[in-house]
């Protein structure tokens, strides 16, 4: 819980009680593992449980389906103040922009990646999608980050932080630091790059900008 402190460890700072942090991104782009890492931190996960582990996320997945709802039903954000949610890209823009304070960790990973990873979790559960048109569907999910970026950088209650799923893996420490900072400080770094379990990283491409 984020309130619970070890010994020599600062303080929580009043600004982690009101300010709702959300880790975003393009789906099988490390917002899990933001997540996982978050938690080790010291910040509560908002999540209702009902998706677990699988071979895909064997650590999680983090998820709270009242999300996919937030256009027409957001009454539930108060209680997630001063913890984190996961929120995929799309959907940020259905939250309020008034009367909260976020701060996003955007998920940024190579989009042969990205597309590789849904490919083998879409095959792996035995769904159609695994036979969609990459090349298209890359396309759609460039064109959507580029937008709500653009949106995001338009709105006064939000504040975010770009992590690149490739260099976080690479050093994880010096990642943990710069959240740690971006989020107000006070958190478990040690605990938050531990986290980070390179074996996990299945996928790979190089050469590649993020997205």
């Amino acid at each position: 819980m984020l309130g619970d402190q070890s010994a020599g460890q600062r303080s929580v700072p009043a600004y982690h009680f009101r300010v709702i942090t959300i880790v975003s991104g393009l789906p099988r782009s490390g917002t899990s593992l933001m997540m996982q890492m978050l938690a080790g931190g010291g910040i509560e996960a908002v999540t209702d449980g009902r998706r677990v582990a699988d071979p895909d996320n064997p650590r999680g997945y983090f998820e709270d389906d009242r999300v996919k709802r937030l256009k027409t039903n957001h009454a539930w954000l108060g209680e997630a103040q001063g913890k984190a949610v996961k929120i995929v890209h799309i959907l940020l823009r259905d939250l309020p922009t008034n009367g909260f304070e976020y701060r996003v960790i955007w998920m940024q990973r190579r989009m042969s990646e990205v597309l590789a990873s849904q490919r083998a979790m879409l095959t792996r559960q035995g769904k159609a999608g695994a036979a969609l048109n990459e090349a298209k569907l890359g396309g759609v999910f460039a064109a959507q980050m580029a937008e709500v970026e653009k949106w995001l950088a338009a709105q006064a209650a939000f504040r975010v932080l770009p992590v690149n799923y490739h260099e976080l893996i690479a050093d994880p420490s010096g990642h943990a630091a710069k959240i740690c900072e971006f989020l107000g400080g006070s958190l478990d770094e040690a605990a938050m790059a531990q986290a980070v379990d390179a074996s996990l990283y299945r996928q790979r491409s190089e050469g590649e900008r993020p997205v």
